[in-house]
């Protein structure tokens, strides 16, 4: 409560404030329309009148921002027709434009009273000073450039008072856009309207309807052309975030991060306030994403999100006061306007996105099916991180299952030959004690392998190394190990720039190395063994090379073809999982190099590694 109050006051000091400046400003348009004279020239004033709700309904594109070109048009309507009639219309122009955008009540009178009082206040400033320069020969010239000066200063000052009051930041990189947008639109005006006292000096004759038509055609050309230049600017960076966020969404799949890429393009996608990602796991609503002005606890309590389940389709709330949604507890009061977007994917429900926004009305069609969009690409995203995950756990299973059946198959029928040996021993102990002898020999030795066999079964069952360390150190842990057991030297190497993989393919990776480090020690007779691990610009490379005696890869398969538990088969068919190559090179007498290539489409997480990863 006691950091809502601040947030409230200051929502209650920016409502007072809003009211305050569209009271006078509207007191100041009746009282202008009580002094309004005719139109000295009727066509002339409604071709200016056109032209100015044109460029006030297609602001242009300046810089980082939009602003008007309207400035020349009012202060011709001023200079021919008079301030009254030039603020009255100005006032019901701008107030028309923004009840056509579906603004917010309050600022469909405030930008108007806003406006108005920014020129009459400057109007007064070019009047009050204009003793000073009275007697100049470019006296009119002054007054329009003070006039034009002051009407963008007092304009900016009103627009910063409203927000820095208001309960939301008001950043400086804001502002600095805010006040370079509007010193150009300034700069352009005053170039414009310098350009107009100079034609207007040149003495060419009557100045009529046409003349102002081909003037101000440029102008108003220009924001149409801008207008029509900004839309195609919107919708292909539209383009560009949707193809980023799948891009991206690909590419984080195979991890469980794979909603972190959802933020960095967001934004491009649909400018909004706030956004909320729920993923329905296991019969739970779950937050997977949020962003902005979020109440994450209220996202995260279980009261209202049963309600997900009843929506087949988008939701649209553009006014809170009237219709707060699903759950509003979840977004900041600040916020108005909602769109809930469900994911659903056969019929089934399988996640809910929703984005607000702090004005009301704000959320047009195109930006509700940018939404809708996400929604659909999320849903098939969703659907295939499902999948991988009972993929990878149908993976764990079915290695449970082969250690079950090498434990059955090997460990427990040597144990039961090793019994019976050992029965028989003991029989012929008193009657011919070297016989006995010589079994309890050969049954210590098969023992000693079955005690080995149940060890490397066990450590297999524990959680897997590449999960609690990753895949570099996992590497390094076995090395030592390796070490201390055998006379190998090894030495390995890590390039480039290491990227998330998923589990599944550290796993894979992690075995087809101890795969091949135990074939160089049983069979190679080698010295020195090199490992490198390679992160190159298409695949991932895993690199094993030995300086032992070598073998016949053609033998080798056929030895494999009669072993079913030979290494080669196992390590192709572990490659195929994660759809890498497996290239082994070797000949008789000249070692052997194993190389394990993972295409990087798909595995690469956009980011390094984090500090278990990247540690050592």
């Amino acid at each position: 409560m006691e950091h809502k109050a601040p947030i409230q006051r200051r929502e209650r000091h920016a409502r007072w404030f809003l009211t305050l400046v569209s009271l006078i400003g509207w007191l100041s348009v009746g009282w202008m329309a009580l002094h309004i004279q005719q139109p000295e020239n009727f066509g002339v004033f409604v071709l200016l009148v056109g032209f100015l709700f044109v460029t006030e309904y297609y602001p242009i594109s300046v810089w980082k921002g939009y602003t008007s070109l309207s400035f020349p048009l009012i202060y011709t309507i001023y200079a021919v027709e008079g301030l009254p009639l030039a603020m009255v219309i100005y006032a019901i122009i701008v107030l028309l434009v923004n009840v056509i955008r579906r603004r917010p009540l309050r600022i469909v009178f405030f930008n108007p009273s806003q406006l108005v009082l920014s020129f009459i206040a400057a109007v007064s400033i070019a009047r009050l000073l204009e003793p000073f320069y009275s007697q100049s020969e470019n006296s009119s010239l002054i007054s329009v450039m003070l006039l034009t000066g002051a009407y963008y200063v007092i304009n900016n000052l009103l627009v910063d008072l409203v927000l820095i009051i208001r309960p939301q930041t008001y950043p400086i990189q804001i502002w600095r856009t805010k006040f370079i947008t509007e010193l150009i639109s300034g700069v352009i005006s005053i170039i414009y309207i310098g350009v107009m006292f100079y034609v207007s000096n040149q003495n060419r004759g009557v100045i009529d309807v046409f003349s102002y038509f081909f003037f101000f055609s440029p102008l108003v050309g220009f924001a149409l052309l801008s207008a029509i230049i900004v839309r195609l600017h919107t919708e292909r960076n539209r383009l560009k975030a949707l193809f980023a966020i799948s891009t991206e969404l690909n590419r984080w799949l195979p991890t469980k991060n794979w909603v972190d890429s959802i933020e960095t393009s967001l934004n491009d996608f649909v400018d909004v306030d706030a956004s909320v990602l729920w993923v329905k796991e296991n019969g739970r609503w779950r937050v997977r994403f949020s962003h902005g002005q979020v109440v994450k606890e209220e996202c995260m309590a279980p009261h209202g999100i049963k309600d997900f389940d009843d929506i087949s389709e988008t939701e649209v709330f553009q006014d809170r006061k009237k219709n707060p949604g699903i759950v509003p507890s979840c977004f900041d009061k600040a916020l108005k306007a909602f769109v809930y977007a469900p994911i659903i994917l056969e019929g089934k429900s399988l996640g809910m996105f929703v984005v607000a926004r702090s004005r009301t009305h704000s959320f047009r069609q195109e930006d509700i099916q940018s939404v809708a969009t996400l929604a659909n690409q999320l849903a098939v995203v969703i659907k295939t991180r499902m999948l991988i995950s009972e993929q990878e756990k149908r993976t764990v299973l079915e290695e449970r299952n082969r250690i079950a059946r090498e434990i059955h198959d090997g460990v427990a029928q040597s144990l039961a030959g090793a019994v019976l040996k050992l029965e028989t021993a003991n029989r012929k102990f008193y009657q011919k004690p070297a016989e006995a002898n010589d079994i309890l020999v050969d049954s210590l030795s098969k023992l000693r392998h079955s005690l080995k066999e149940i060890r490397e079964s066990i450590y297999a069952l524990r959680p897997y190394e590449t999960e609690r360390v990753g895949l570099k150190q996992a590497i390094l842990k076995r090395i030592d190990v390796i070490k201390k057991e055998s006379q190998l030297n090894f030495s390995f190497e890590e390039r480039g720039k290491p990227i998330v993989l998923s589990p599944m393919v550290e796993k894979v990776m992690f075995d087809i190395f101890q795969e091949s480090v135990q074939n160089t020690i049983k069979h190679a007779k080698a010295t020195s063994v090199t490992v490198l691990l390679s992160y190159q610009k298409e695949h991932v490379l895993l690199k094993m090379t030995d300086d032992g005696v070598g073998f016949s890869l053609l033998g080798a398969m056929v030895k494999a073809k009669k072993d079913p538990h030979f290494g080669i088969l196992s390590m192709n068919e572990q490659a195929e999982k994660i759809e890498a190559t497996l290239q082994i090179d070797s000949r008789e007498g000249e070692g052997t190099e194993i190389s394990l290539a993972i295409p990087k489409l798909g595995l690469e997480g956009g980011m390094e590694h984090d500090q278990r990863h990247a540690s050592g």
